[in-house]
């Protein structure tokens, strides 16, 4: 397991992270702690969770998962070790109507909301402090999960991104959390952070959790260039493409219960565009020609760019999750990440 550094922090993250938005939906608590210290057993030092996992979010599951990391967290021998843990947990933007989540969830990123929302989150953990705390999705009106049109007409009032930083720097003062990222971000937002942070002295952001796969290569363009340039790591999520690129779904029925897909239809529906199907088929017989499976192709994927610091994995199962850390192993060749490049020209970026 290779370790990277975090924007501009002290921080080193494993190149592989474990997510765990399954955990209280599909995974049992067993199944999660299971998965937990076979990962760190494996070097894996990064955790990644939210205040509304796991999803799909509804009030009855809300936090549970954060509820499960935490009783992890508390065991005395983790406990032991939880400063050379890095967890990663997320406040909710505005405009997804989860009111049941707090009483105030319509001005999303509000001072009391920051506040009452890290407060509720360590309770969950069980721990002290955040390691990385983000913003789950921008409190403005912006384009996201599978939506790629930006919409005047969507505008709403959005509390200050200077006023969210000025929260923020309390509670890093007060040693609640110690960094700031944020997710589903664009390029204006990362400038903008960035900006605002060094004009008033606040806290600076360190990363930006975006989808990143071979079916959504977006940031490779614009995002790259202003992460590169504000010093911001991506920590690439949906690698597998909800699982499609594991190739599972190419002869398999997608109305299996047993996957997530199956399980929640409405949930993955970028995946439902056009030439997803043909382009996971052409990654399939690349990972087949090289004597790769499908996962490891993707997942060795994300890992070789440049602006990646760690690939955020999801598994319900203790089998997937051993491939997807076993692909910290796999180093792409030049002429295999020349014919990934050759794909991606003729089925360009299929679901964004």
């Amino acid at each position: 397991m290779e370790y990277k550094r975090l924007g501009s922090s002290d921080l080193l993250v494993s190149e592989i992270c474990l997510g765990t938005m399954t955990y209280g939906q599909q995974n049992t608590i067993a199944e999660a702690h299971e998965q937990l210290d076979y990962a760190i057993a494996q070097g894996v030092n990064f955790i990644d969770t939210a205040e509304m996992y796991p999803v799909p979010p509804k009030a009855e599951t809300q936090g549970r998962t954060e509820q499960y990391i935490g009783e992890w967290l508390a065991q005395p021998r983790i406990k032991q070790q939880r400063d050379k843990l890095i967890v990663a947990t997320k406040i909710i933007g505005t405009g997804r109507n989860y009111n049941w989540l707090r009483d105030d969830a319509i001005a999303a990123l509000s001072r009391k909301n920051i506040l009452q929302a890290v407060d509720d989150s360590l309770k969950r953990l069980q721990t002290d402090y955040i390691d990385l705390y983000q913003i789950h999705w921008p409190d403005r009106n912006v384009p996201m999960f599978g939506q790629v049109a930006f919409d005047p007409q969507q505008e709403r009032e959005m509390v200050a991104i200077a006023e969210q930083l000025e929260t923020f720097a309390e509670l890093i003062k007060e040693g609640k959390i110690r960094y700031l990222g944020v997710s589903n971000e664009t390029p204006w937002g990362i400038c903008e952070f960035s900006h605002t942070a060094k004009r008033l002295n606040l806290p600076k952001i360190l990363s930006i959790q975006n989808a990143y796969s071979l079916l959504n290569r977006t940031f490779d363009s614009h995002l790259a260039e202003a992460c590169f340039r504000e010093g911001v790591s991506l920590l690439a999520y949906s690698p597998l493409g909800f699982g499609h690129l594991s190739g599972k779904y190419l002869q398999g029925d997608q109305t299996n219960t047993h996957t997530r897909i199956g399980l929640f239809p409405n949930f993955g529906q970028r995946y439902n565009k056009v030439n997803v199907r043909a382009a996971t088929a052409e990654y399939a017989a690349i990972a087949q020609k090289y004597d790769l499976s499908p996962t490891q192709l993707a997942l060795a994927f994300v890992r070789s760019r440049w602006f990646v610091a760690s690939t955020i994995i999801g598994a319900t199962t203790m089998e997937q999750l051993q491939e997807n850390i076993d692909s910290a192993n796999v180093r792409l060749s030049t002429e295999i990440l020349a014919e990934i490049d050759n794909v991606h020209a003729r089925y360009f970026n299929p679901a964004p």
